[in-house]
């Protein structure tokens, strides 16, 4: 958050995301650009350290990097299986990425006021609805790939109970990506604004304790949203559907 603003006194301290300039028509915000900033640094950093490639890694960017894929294969083999994993990893690992920069983003000095382009993307909603929007396509995807329209039979089956169990099952597909969006998106934009509450009240002294309290709720929220992802993709893929 901003404290460097905060502390030396502006006015404020709210949550900015007015628009910084227009694109092509659209209204370009802070948490855009700092989406723009994070896809950038993974890309350069996937770029150069994955170019020149060896089976036993020389450099240390392709030795982390490594490293990192194989802490989330083995992370998410303990709930989906190592086989799945490394089916899902692709995407729950670059949700997982994508999601513990964003809400870091937040937490830099500056972030806000001092630096109106540089917002953290999860503590707006449009952004997390994004994430659970896709979520929710590819379990669509998956479920229809592996067991064709029959992925909804849980849905009408019993069939005379099919005016009961169909809006049930489709309000159940819905709301799951929707309370993955909310989630995030609360509980980053509330840390933040706890942050910033500090930072106003105690203006000369960093209130280092929430600060790290932030960086271990950001992990917590990338980890809880990639879990919860990767079980419903589990299940779309599964055998039974419930």
């Amino acid at each position: 958050m901003s404290w460097i603003y905060l502390a030396s006194g502006g006015e404020g301290g709210g949550h900015a995301g007015g628009a910084l300039f227009s694109l092509f028509g659209l209204q370009v915000t802070g948490a855009v650009t700092t989406m723009w900033g994070i896809m950038a640094l993974v890309l350069v950093l996937a770029w150069l350290g994955t170019r020149g490639l060896e089976k036993v890694p020389r450099s240390r960017l392709q030795g982390f990097l490594e490293w990192v894929v194989e802490t989330l294969v083995d992370f998410y083999s303990g709930i989906t299986g190592r086989e799945r994993a490394l089916q899902l990893v692709p995407l729950v690992g670059s949700f997982f990425v994508f999601i513990l920069l964003s809400n870091y983003s937040g937490l830099l000095p500056g972030a806000g006021h001092v630096f109106p382009w540089l917002l953290a993307p999860t503590s707006h909603w449009s952004v997390t609805a994004g994430l659970a929007v896709v979520v929710f396509l590819t379990t669509q995807y998956f479920g229809i790939k592996k067991k064709g329209l029959g992925y909804y039979k849980h849905m009408v089956d019993p069939l005379f109970l099919s005016p009961l169990l169909l809006p049930l099952g489709i309000l159940e597909e819905l709301v799951r990506p929707f309370s993955l969006s909310l989630r995030l998106y609360a509980n980053i934009f509330g840390g933040e604004m706890v942050v910033a509450a500090m930072v106003a009240a105690i203006p000369y002294f960093l209130p280092i304790a929430t600060l790290l309290l932030e960086l271990i709720f950001g992990l917590i929220q990338a980890i809880i949203f990639t879990v919860l992802t990767s079980v419903y993709l589990t299940a779309a893929l599964s055998e039974e559907h419930h």
